[in-house]
């Protein structure tokens, strides 16, 4: 009896075990792909997408550039590589969230069919002010070409739920007039490239084939036919010394798009002093997912905690 009582104490306690192990399992491979939400800003539904710790340090809204939407550039997934940003600063103890403007990867384009700068940062604004109330604190905002743009203007107009903002990529020049847009004309709606995607990766060894192949791929299946913009000459509002909140510049060695001059009189003209500009040597415009990543990552959470002493 004592026998056959240990047996089944025995075989219960494998189930268990066996039980936890699967469930143990399940949440960390659910970790793997990240949460969708849904935030409607002026009636228009905007994609959000979530990969959440639990008692987060912080929360970062991730803003992507021109041509791609957030998957394929911030929650890249390649077998044998760690190439996801937002897995990256999940590492680091912070909940990560990046948005899909309009008319890219899961968010529609609009009756208009266009996107502008005074949209883009108004939806922006809208979300951050989601996520506020949500999660009970102001969110770090860290924009990649495009959305380093994006980002600064929002940061100008609508700083309330931002505590920080990171310009990555940052491809404009403060002395720069754009001249005003009069297209009125259909949006193209072009269908994306393989050579287009794969098109920032130019320094030899600093990714490999596969994880371009890997990029190329998501990228193309998340956004076939390239996005619209329209008065662009709303650009002309960027203004380092309208920028209030703490502010980092983050520029790769090679990228094409990052000038030094016009990036050394932009961060003059920073209005806060909690400003750092900070070089990635090896990288180029898609350092985040570059062999430069990890000091991409670093240089991000050490500009934020720094704000906290």
């Amino acid at each position: 009896m004592n026998v056959k009582a240990s047996l089944a104490t025995s075989l219960i306690s494998r189930i268990t075990a066996f039980v936890c192990l699967s469930l143990l399992m399940s949440a960390t491979l659910a970790q793997t792909a990240a949460t969708q939400h849904t935030v409607i800003a002026d009636g228009h539904p905007m994609a959000l997408w979530e990969k959440s710790v639990a008692q987060p340090k912080g929360h970062i809204l991730l803003h992507h550039g021109r041509t791609w939407s957030s998957i394929p550039d911030f929650d890249l997934q390649v077998e044998g590589e760690e190439l996801s940003l937002m897995d990256g600063f999940n590492e680091l103890g912070y909940s990560v969230w990046a948005l899909d403007a309009r008319g890219y990867g899961e968010t529609p384009r609009d009756s208009s069919g266009w996107n502008t700068p005074d949209r883009a940062a108004q939806d922006l604004a809208i979300v951050l002010d989601w996520l506020l109330a949500r999660n009970g604190e102001a969110s770090h905002v860290w924009g990649w070409s495009y959305g380093s743009m994006v980002a600064q203007l929002t940061a100008q107009r609508f700083p309330e739920a931002m505590v920080s903002v990171t310009l990555f990529g940052y491809p404009t020049d403060p002395d720069a007039e754009i001249p005003q847009s009069t297209n009125q004309a259909e949006p193209s709606a072009r269908p994306t490239t393989r050579a287009a995607a794969a098109s920032d990766f130019i320094v030899p060894g600093s990714i490999s084939q596969h994880a371009i192949d890997t990029y190329v791929a998501a990228a193309l299946k998340a956004d076939p036919i390239r996005a619209d913009w329209n008065q662009q000459h709303q650009w002309n509002a960027l203004d380092g010394e309208a920028l209030e909140i703490p502010t980092l510049l983050l520029q790769a060695e090679f990228d094409p798009l990052a000038d030094t001059d016009a990036h050394a009189r932009f961060f003059s003209k920073i209005a806060n002093p909690n400003k750092q500009w900070v070089v990635l040597p090896g990288g180029d415009h898609a350092a985040l997912l570059e062999a430069p990543r990890a000091k991409l990552i670093k240089s991000t959470i050490d500009f934020i905690e720094w704000l906290a002493h």
